[in-house]
């Protein structure tokens, strides 16, 4: 097929450094169904999705993609697609059902065979430990606010260590705690559906916890891998220079990227302006030994950017990006808009100049104790129909792809305004249309249509594009060198 905007394609391949990993990246509760046939037990998110109201148009993840029967279908799609690495994750409920105790043969005979066949197909596994399907009986325990879910996580952690350490080449603990917490905790528009804002901060010491000890784990176990987290970040900014929207501003910024990262790179909690310290107060006594478990040495650090966040005094709508959150009435600020950008399917501002200043960002703020970065997740959802016949031309996802990407390794090259951050490699969020959390099938973000009737595979323009990208780059490594 023929590819527009070839020059970009080989603009962006020139600056791809040897080594440089293109990938595509998902999540098990999104894809596989939940088939509970091979012994997988129920999520938080399976229990949520039955409440009424909770998914957009009463949108079932059954089904989802059925990834978990058509896998070798998926593999061929990547393969066709070039990619160096699948981001994938494992479902801790399929593996260990009840989050504690014995462990589903049959759970971990799948992932055998999803990692046997990307190695047979010469695609690097990157395996994500917890992608939010928390087993329901932790769930109903308390769940991330309860510590001992750190505990169970470490188990299962290490039964996949144990399992898969001999093929996995890099590792990622937790994906997005702060989703978790803001989303699940914090505002209720996620599982496990709790409304609890600043008293939802135990589920972040938790996750944390739960983090290094999946760390040690991993390295008790000897995997081959490299081995990391990853986090969504945003550069936050104040609507504009009044001391209220500057202070709360710092606010949303420590909830949104510092809370996470201070502790795992520095070994520490930042501290809270002094108005703000009574929303922080638990975290505010927090164990030393706490601390060094968290604060286990990384190979690398695992970023996923899809927009910048502007805050502005006042209470705003009962709204977040995720979807209606009737909790944002209750706190004094909200997110204000971007005018000047263009918007995704969700409403997110597409700004992909931010990725570069969110580099230098977290450059400034960690300096050496930031490991080399993976971007983890980039993409965006555009209104596409249920069904297609053929590839659609979705031109906003291949502009989208194609300009963070840029901005990504124009910042990081050298002269750029993040020279000194290495960046490994970039994934594409994500190979196919799946179930897209609260949202339900509403938004795509797929290279690949999927017909959720049909569960018919087909391919979009952006999938040809990225091939494109993919193929000149290697092209480019093969041509001998100038005399």
């Amino acid at each position: 097929m023929r590819v527009e905007n070839a020059v970009s394609v080989q603009e962006l391949a020139g600056r791809l450094n040897p080594g440089f990993t293109l990938g595509v990246a998902s999540a098990a509760f999104q894809i596989e169904g939940a088939t509970a046939a091979d012994g997988k037990g129920p999520s938080g998110w399976d229990a949520f999705a039955e409440k009424p109201g909770s998914i957009m148009d009463g949108h079932s993840p059954a089904v989802a993609c059925d990834h978990y029967n058509r896998y070798p279908e998926d593999i061929a799609l990547m393969r066709e697609l070039g990619v160096d690495s699948y981001r994938f994750s494992l479902s801790w409920p399929r593996i260990q059902p009840d989050g504690r105790g014995p462990f589903n043969a049959q759970g971990l005979g799948f992932y055998d065979r999803l990692i046997d066949k990307l190695l047979e197909a010469g695609i690097s596994p990157m395996a994500t430990l917890y992608h939010w399907d928390t087993p329901l009986p932790l769930e109903h325990s308390g769940g991330w606010m309860n510590r001992s879910t750190a505990e169970r996580f470490a188990d299962y952690s290490a039964a996949a260590a144990a399992r898969f350490g001999d093929r996995i080449d890099q590792w990622v603990t937790l994906n997005e705690p702060v989703s978790v917490t803001l989303n699940g905790y914090g505002l209720g528009v996620h599982a496990p559906g709790r409304d609890l804002l600043f008293d939802a901060l135990p589920s972040v010491h938790h996750q944390l916890l739960a983090h290094g000890l999946a760390v040690q784990a991993l390295r008790a176990e000897g995997v081959k891998g490299t081995i990391g987290v990853t986090n969504l970040h945003s550069p936050v900014r104040p609507a504009t220079l009044k001391l209220t929207d500057r202070l709360l501003a710092t606010v949303f910024d420590l909830m949104l990227n510092r809370v996470y990262a201070d502790p795992i790179l520095l070994g520490h909690y930042p501290k809270p302006p002094l108005i703000a310290r009574p929303w922080f107060r638990s975290l505010g006594r927090i164990s030393d030994s706490d601390l060094r478990t968290i604060h286990q040495p990384l190979d690398f650090y695992g970023l996923n950017y899809y927009y910048p966040v502007k805050i502005a005094t006042g209470r705003g709508p009962a709204e977040s990006p995720s979807g209606p959150a009737e909790a944002m009435a209750r706190v004094p600020f909200h997110q204000a808009a971007y005018p000047e950008y263009d918007t995704t399917g969700f409403g997110w501002p597409v700004a992909p100049e931010h990725i570069g200043i969110l580099l230098r960002e977290l450059k400034d703020r960690y300096g050496d104790a930031l490991p080399p970065v993976y971007i983890t997740e980039s993409g965006a959802s555009f209104p596409e129909p249920e069904h297609v016949s053929g590839p659609i031309s979705d031109t906003k996802r291949i502009d989208y792809i194609a300009s963070h990407l840029r901005q990504a390794l124009m910042a990081t090259a050298p002269g750029g305004i993040a020279h000194d951050v290495e960046l490994l490699g970039y994934y594409v969020w994500t190979l196919l249309d799946n179930f897209e959390w609260a949202a339900g099938y509403s938004q795509r973000f797929g290279l690949v249509h999927v017909d959720f009737d049909t569960l018919e595979r087909t391919p979009k323009k952006s999938f040809y594009w990225y091939q494109a990208l993919s193929r000149a780059r290697k092209a480019l490594a093969e041509e001998p060198p100038a005399p």
